[in-house]
């Protein structure tokens, strides 16, 4: 079960974290990855990270300004948003994947979304 927080209202340039808390199977099984989905759009992946954290992969339109990260240990992923832009708004979600993928029918495990909004 993948469960995703953090979300919420900011103003542009401003920062969040998103966490994604895993329960019921060992985190460092699996590669580990944050989509979004706007409003009528499709959903996209934003950034990606291996099971031994050796790897990683972002969006073109997060890079330099989106971090992710996670802790096997504690079994929970973390997404951090700085310089957020109103084009940045959508829901969240983290998504769990036995192999390294961006594409989304890679994954296997979802969790609910958190909405992210940012103003202008």
């Amino acid at each position: 079960q993948l469960q995703a927080s953090g979300g919420g209202l900011v103003q542009a340039g401003g920062s969040l974290r998103l966490s994604c808390a895993v329960s019921g199977r060992p985190l460092d099984s699996y590669a580990m990855a944050w989509f979004r989905q706007a409003p009528g759009k499709e959903r996209e992946n934003v950034a990606v990270i291996s099971w031994n954290v050796l790897r990683t992969s972002y969006a073109d339109s997060v890079k330099g300004r989106f971090t992710i990260s996670r802790d096997n240990s504690e079994s929970t992923v973390y997404l951090q948003m700085n310089s957020l832009k109103p084009e940045d708004t959508a829901v969240y979600y983290c998504a769990a994947s036995t192999a390294w993928t961006i594409r989304e029918v890679g994954y296997q495990y979802w969790g609910r979304g958190t909405q992210v909004t940012v103003s202008s």
